[in-house]
C-alpha cells in the first residue's frame, strides 16, 4: 500500500478476502488501513465470521452490516481516512481498490454512498495487491496443497477400479465426485472433465452421457478443494489396446510433460517452461496440435498466477505452485493430456501428484 501509495484499501474478491482474513463466506468486504482492518458482512454470518476471523489470528475485527457489505466498508474507510486526515493535517484520502475485479457499476455505487465532496477524488483503481502475495504459498499452504493432490491421487486409484467400456462418462464423472466428497473434500475445484474416444480431442470436454468406447483414450482432468485449497491433475488411459501411432502419440505427450517439470526451478520464466515441453513436441511435427498453455498456478482458485505460456516473462519463484499439462488433440479421433502439480523450490521443482504416467491399458 505504500508503495502505490494509497493509505487504505478496501477488498472485495472473495478469494482475497479469505487469505487475508479467513473468512469463507459468500458477502463480504476487507477494509484496510495503516492502523487498522475490518471485515465487513450480512447477518447470515454473524457466529461464522467471528469464528473464522478469530482462528486465523490476523487482527482482524468484524462488523455486521445492514446495507450492502461493500459500501458499509467504503463508508468506513472514509470515516477512519477522515480521522486520519484531521490528526496528520494532510487532505490526502484515498482508498484503493482492485480493478480487475471490480465492475463499474460497483465504483458508482460506492460513490453515491459517499459524501458528495469525495465522490470524485477518494476511489482510485490500483493492481490487485493481493493476488501477487497468494501466488507464494508458505509451509502451512504447501502442506495443505500436498494433502490435496494426495487425495487427487487417491481418487484416480480408485477410478481405475469402475472403468469399463459401456459406462457413460457421467458415470465416473460422478463417482469421482462422491468419493471425494467421502474422503473429506469440500467440493471439486472445477467442472469434472471426462472425455472419452473422439471426444477426448476436446480439451475441456465436459462429461456427458456417451459410454466408454470398447477402444480409444478416456481423458479425465479433475481436482478437489480440501482445506480452502485446490489440487488440479490429469491423466489419460487407454481402453483395450492402443495402435503404435497412439501409443508414439502418447510417449511424445509424455516426454514433452517430463521435460517441462524437469525445466521447474527457481528464477527460471515461465516462457522456458512452456518451451521445455512445446520444443518436444515440435521435434516430432505435434506442436501444431498443441492448442493451448503448458499450465497455470494453483491454490485458493483453481486458476492463479503465473501463466505457464510461450514468451512469458515472468520468472518462477520458491512457493509457487503450478501445473504442467501439455497435450495434443487431432479433432474428430483422439486427444492426450498429461498434468502434474508442481511446487516451485530453490534448486527444482516439488511434484505433488503421484498417479502413474506410463499409459495405463484398461
Amino acid at each position: 500500500m505504500a508503495a502505490i501509495p494509497v493509505p487504505a484499501l478496501l477488498i472485495t474478491n472473495l478469494p482475497d478476502v479469505r487469505y487475508l482474513s479467513g473468512f469463507t463466506g459468500s458477502n463480504a468486504a476487507l477494509a484496510i488501513t495503516r492502523r487498522a482492518a475490518r471485515l465487513f458482512t450480512d447477518g447470515r454470518y454473524t457466529t461464522q465470521a467471528a469464528e473464522e476471523v478469530k482462528a486465523a489470528g490476523l487482527g482482524v475485527k468484524v462488523e455486521i452490516a445492514s446495507g450492502p457489505a461493500s459500501v458499509a466498508a467504503i463508508q468506513w474507510l472514509a470515516a477512519q481516512l477522515g480521522e486520519q486526515a484531521a490528526a496528520d493535517k494532510t487532505t490526502i484520502l484515498q482508498v484503493g481498490f482492485d480493478a480487475t475485479h471490480t465492475t463499474v457499476a460497483e465504483v458508482d455505487r460506492w460513490r453515491e454512498a459517499l459524501p458528495s465532496k469525495l465522490r470524485r477524488k477518494l476511489l482510485t483503481p490500483t493492481a490487485s495487491l493481493v493476488e501477487p502475495l497468494r501466488h507464494l504459498k508458505d509451509e502451512d499452504e504447501l502442506a495443505v496443497m500436498r494433502q490435496a493432490a494426495a487425495l487427487g491421487d487417491e481418487l484416480f486409484s480408485h477410478i481405475l477400479t469402475i472403468i469399463q467400456p459401456g459406462i457413460p462418462e457421467t458415470a465416473i464423472a460422478a463417482e469421482l465426485e462422491y468419493q471425494a466428497r467421502m474422503r473429506g473434500a469440500e467440493g471439486m475445484s472445477f467442472e469434472t472433465i471426462v472425455a472419452s474416444g473422439v471426444r477426448s480431442a476436446l480439451p475441456h470436454g465436459r462429461a456427458t452421457q456417451t459410454p466408454l468406447p470398447r477402444r480409444g483414450f478416456l481423458t479425465m482432468d479433475f481436482g478437489v478443494i480440501l482445506n480452502g485449497y485446490c489440487s488440479d491433475m490429469t491423466r489419460t488411459v487407454y481402453l483395450g489396446k492402443p495402435s503404435i501411432a497412439e501409443r508414439n502419440v502418447y510417449e511424445a505427450v509424455l516426454a514433452a510433460q517430463e521435460s517441462a517439470v524437469a525445466a521447474v526451478r527457481a528464477g527460471v520464466t515461465c516462457g522456458e517452461v512452456d518451451e521445455a515441453a512445446r520444443s518436444i513436441l515440435r521435434d516430432v511435427q505435434l506442436a501444431d496440435w498443441f492448442t493451448h498453455s503448458t499450465g497455470h498456478g494453483v491454490g485458493i482458485e483453481i486458476h492463479e498466477g503465473p501463466r505457464i505460456a510461450a514468451n512469458q516473462a515472468e520468472k518462477l519463484a520458491p512457493g509457487m505452485v503450478i501445473t504442467i499439462e501439455p497435450g495434443v488433440y487431432f479433432p474428430g479421433d483422439f486427444g492426450i493430456r498429461i498434468e502434474d502439480m508442481v511446487a516451485v523450490t530453490r534448486t527444482g521443482g516439488e511434484v505433488l501428484t503421484h498417479s502413474p504416467k506410463a499409459l495405463i491399458e484398461l
